[in-house]
C-alpha cells in the first residue's frame, strides 16, 4: 500500500510552446517580488498592531510549499511540528543575534526562507482541498478541549486562575522560564551569566523549547515588554498549557486515521471515540493538572515521528526533513524521549536504505545539522546541570496507572497488531513498523525503570513519564483493533447491520472502560475520579489558600531593589508555594532562591534557615500570627539578624472550605 494515494489524476495540459528563457524570467520576476514581501508584510502587521496573523501566514506559507500528506489537515499539522522543531533550533539564533525575538525579525526571516525554498525547489504554493476525514480529528479534539477548558472558563479573577497554577507546582517555574526568556529573546543556556540576577538556577539548563515557543506567540500576541509580565501573564499562560493539550489530541487522532491507511467512514467515527475516551480515560490530563505542559509537546512531536517512521509521506526529501527536524524539536523540548526517537529514525533509514543511499546529499546535509544540533539541550543537562539525578524522584499511585494502562490497552492492541503484521505485513509494512514503535517505546520505559531503581531504589517519577509515551503509542495502536472490525457493504444488509452493532458496541465499552460518563470509576486509574474529571471540576470559586496569600502579598509588597521579600505561612509546605509563586510574578526566582529550595520541611528549623542563608535585606511577611511569634523569637536569639529583617504582618484567614 503506498504511503500516499491520490484521490484522482491531474488533468493532462496540452503542451505549450515558450521560450528557454520565458520560465526563469517569471521565476525572477516572482522571486523579486516576493522577498520584499516577506519584510513589508511583518512591517505592515507591526504598523496596524496585527502581530497576531504572522504566524499564521507563515504557518500556512510553509504548509503551501510541502508536498507529503494528501490531505489538508496533514499539510497543517505536519506544516506545524516542522515550524515548532526549527523554531527550537532557531532560539539559538534568537539568542546571540541583535533583535532577539522581534517579530519582524522572526517573520520576516521566516517568510525570506520559505521564498527562496520556493525559488530552490521550483514549487508553486499550493494547498489540497478539506477532506471529510480531517473533519473527525478537528472536530474530536475541538470537543476534547471545551471540555477541558471549563476551569479556565470558569475562572473569572486572578485568585481563581493562581489556584490552578497552584495545583501544579511545576506550573510557576515554567511561567517564570516562559517570561525570563521573552525578556532576554532567546535561549538562557546560551549566556547563563545574564540571567544570574533573574532566574532560579536550575532551571537554566533545563530544556526550553517550549517556552521559547510561548514567549514567541506571546511577543506576537502582545508588544514585549522591558520587566515580568507578572499577572498579565497568567491567564495567557494556561490557555498556552490547554493549546499545548489540544496539539497532543489532535496528533493523536491524526496519527490514528493515517496508521492504518484508508478506512470506512465508520471507523474512522469508532476510532475517534475510541482514541477520545482513552485520553480521557488515562493519566494524560495529569499532565494538564500537574503542570507538564513540555511533556506534553514532547509527546506530540515524538507521536508525529512514529507515525512517519511507520508510514512515512510520499515525498522522501521532505521525509528525512522531518525526521530531522523532529529529533532537534524532541531535544529541546523533552530530551527524555530523544535516545527513543533516535533508535526509531535510524531502523526508519536502514529500512530505506536504498533511498537514503539515492538522496545521500539531503541525507548527509540533514543528518549533520540533526547530530550537531539535537543534542545541545541533553548535554547541557547531563554535564553542566547533573540531571540524571532526578532518574531517583518517586512516585506515587501514578506508577501503578502506568501498568494498569500498559496492561490495559496491550491486551487488545498488540494481538490485533500481530494479527495485521502476519496478514498484510508485506502488503502493508505499517503494522510491522508499529510494533517496532512500541518495541523501542517499552525498552526505554524498561529501561529507564532500571536506571531509577539504581539510583533511587524503586521505578520512579521519570519510568512513569515514559510510561506515558508507550501510553500513548498504544491509543494510537488502537486502529489495529478497529481494523478488525466488520464494515458495512452495499447490498449486504444483515453484514451492514452487524457492522453498525459491532461499532457501538465497541465505542460504548471504551467509553464504559475508561469511565468517561462518570457513573464509575476509570479502570486506567486508582482513585474514584479520573484526572480529566479532577482537572475539569477543581474548584475555581473558592481559592487555595496558598493563591489567597500570593495574590494579596504580590498587590501589599511589590518588589525592591536589594530587598529579598520571602512569606512565612504557618506550614513549611504553604510557605514554600507562596514563595515561588510570589517570586514568579515578581521576576525574583533568583534572588529568593536561598530562602525556598532545599531546605528542611519543618518549622522552626525551616524559618531559622531561611533567615541564614538568603544575604542582603530581607523582607519577611508573616501571614499568621505564629508565624510572625516564631520569626521574632529567632530574631531575639540571633540580634545579628535584627539589622536586616523587617517582619511585617498580614494576617491572613484560612478560606472556608
Amino acid at each position: 500500500m503506498p504511503a500516499e494515494q491520490s484521490t484522482m489524476a491531474p488533468p493532462v495540459a496540452p503542451p505549450t510552446i515558450a521560450g528557454p528563457g520565458k520560465p526563469y524570467r517569471r521565476r525572477n520576476l516572482a522571486v523579486l517580488a516576493a522577498l520584499p514581501a516577506a519584510w513589508l508584510l511583518p512591517l505592515a502587521a507591526v504598523a496596524l498592531d496585527a502581530r497576531w496573523v504572522l504566524p499564521p501566514l507563515v504557518l500556512l506559507a510553509t504548509a503551501s510549499l510541502l508536498r507529503g500528506g494528501r490531505t489538508m489537515l496533514d499539510r497543517l499539522l505536519l506544516a506545524t511540528v516542522l515550524l515548532i522543531c526549527l523554531t527550537t533550533a532557531a532560539g539559538l539564533l534568537f539568542a546571540v543575534w541583535p533583535w532577539g525575538m522581534d517579530p519582524v525579525a522572526v517573520s520576516g526571516t521566516a517568510l525570506t526562507a520559505l521564498v527562496l525554498t520556493a525559488l530552490a525547489t521550483g514549487r508553486r504554493p499550493t494547498l489540497p482541498r478539506p477532506a471529510w476525514p480531517d473533519l473527525l480529528a478537528v472536530l474530536g479534539t475541538t470537543g476534547l478541549l471545551w471540555y477541558l477548558a471549563q476551569p479556565l472558563l470558569r475562572a473569572g479573577d486572578f485568585g481563581g486562575r493562581l489556584s490552578i497554577l497552584h495545583r501544579g507546582e511545576d506550573y510557576l517555574r515554567h511561567l517564570s522560564l516562559v517570561d525570563v526568556i521573552g525578556r532576554h529573546g532567546g535561549y538562557l543556556f546560551v549566556d547563563p551569566a545574564a540571567v544570574r540576577d533573574d532566574l532560579f538556577s536550575a532551571l537554566v539548563h533545563y530544556p526550553q523549547g517550549w517556552h521559547l515557543l510561548v514567549a514567541l506567540l506571546d511577543g506576537h500576541r502582545t508588544p514585549p515588554g522591558g520587566g515580568p509580565a507578572g499577572v498579565a501573564a497568567v491567564e495567557p499562560f494556561l490557555w498556552w498549557n490547554l493549546a499545548s493539550f489540544g496539539l497532543l489530541v489532535l496528533a493523536l487522532l491524526w496519527a490514528a486515521q493515517r496508521l492504518p491507511g484508508p478506512l470506512h467512514p465508520l471507523s474512522r467515527l469508532v476510532l475517534t471515540v475510541v482514541v477520545g475516551a482513552l485520553v480521557l480515560g488515562s493519566q494524560l490530563p495529569r499532565m494538564l493538572l500537574s503542570g507538564y505542559p513540555t511533556e506534553t509537546l514532547g509527546l506530540t512531536l515524538t507521536v508525529v515521528l512514529a507515525v512517519l517512521v511507520a508510514r512515512p509521506v510520499g515525498a522522501p526529501r521532505e521525509h528525512l526533513l522531518l525526521l530531522g527536524a523532529l529529533l532537534v524539536g524532541i531535544g529541546y523540548t523533552y530530551y527524555l524521549f530523544l535516545p527513543a526517537a533516535v533508535v526509531l529514525v535510524l531502523g526508519a533509514l536502514l529500512l530505506r536504505h536504498r533511498e537514503v543511499r539515492r538522496l545521500r546529499g539531503t541525507a548527509l546535509v540533514v543528518g549533520l545539522a540533526t547530530a550537531v544540533l539535537a543534542p545541545v539541550p541533553i548535554l547541557l543537562g547531563v554535564f553542566r546541570a547533573n540531571q540524571t539525578e532526578s532518574l531517583a524522584a518517586t512516585v506515587g499511585p501514578d506508577l501503578t496507572e502506568t501498568w494498569l494502562a500498559l496492561g490495559g490497552i496491550g491486551a487488545f492492541v498488540v494481538p490485533a497488531l500481530l494479527v495485521h503484521a502476519v496478514r498484510i505485513g508485506r502488503a502493508d509494512p505499517a503494522w510491522r513498523r508499529w510494533l517496532f514503535v512500541l518495541l523501542v517505546s517499552v525498552a526505554l520505559t524498561l529501561a529507564i525503570g532500571q536506571a531509577s531503581i539504581s539510583l533511587g531504589g524503586q521505578a520512579g517519577y521519570y519510568f512513569n513519564k515514559a510510561g506515558h509515551l508507550t501510553t500513548v503509542l498504544l491509543i494510537i495502536g488502537t486502529a489495529a483493533v478497529v481494523r478488525l472490525l466488520p464494515v458495512p457493504t452495499r447490498g449486504r444488509p444483515v453484514r451492514t447491520a452487524v457492522a453498525g452493532l459491532t461499532a457501538v458496541t465497541v465505542a460504548v465499552a471504551t467509553v464504559w472502560f475508561v469511565g468517561v460518563t462518570g457513573w464509575h470509576r476509570s479502570l486506567l486509574v486508582v482513585t474514584p475520579q479520573s484526572w480529566a474529571q479532577r482537572w475539569v471540576h477543581q474548584d475555581v470559586d473558592q481559592p487555595g489558600r496558598a493563591a489567597v496569600v500570593c495574590e494579596q502579598a504580590h498587590q501589599r509588597y511589590p518588589a525592591v531593589d536589594g530587598v529579598t521579600t520571602l512569606i512565612l505561612d504557618r506550614r513549611p509546605y504553604q510557605s514554600y508555594l507562596a514563595n515561588i509563586c510570589v517570586s514568579t510574578l515578581q521576576g525574583t526566582t533568583a534572588g529568593t532562591e536561598d530562602g525556598i529550595y532545599d531546605m528542611v520541611f519543618i518549622e522552626p528549623g525551616r524559618t531559622w534557615q531561611m533567615l541564614h542563608r538568603v544575604p542582603g535585606e530581607i523582607r519577611l511577611v508573616a501571614v499568621t500570627d505564629g508565624a510572625r511569634v516564631r520569626a521574632n523569637r529567632i530574631l531575639r536569639a540571633v540580634p545579628e539578624l535584627a539589622d536586616r529583617v523587617t517582619v511585617e504582618t498580614m494576617i491572613i484567614d484560612d478560606p472556608p472550605s
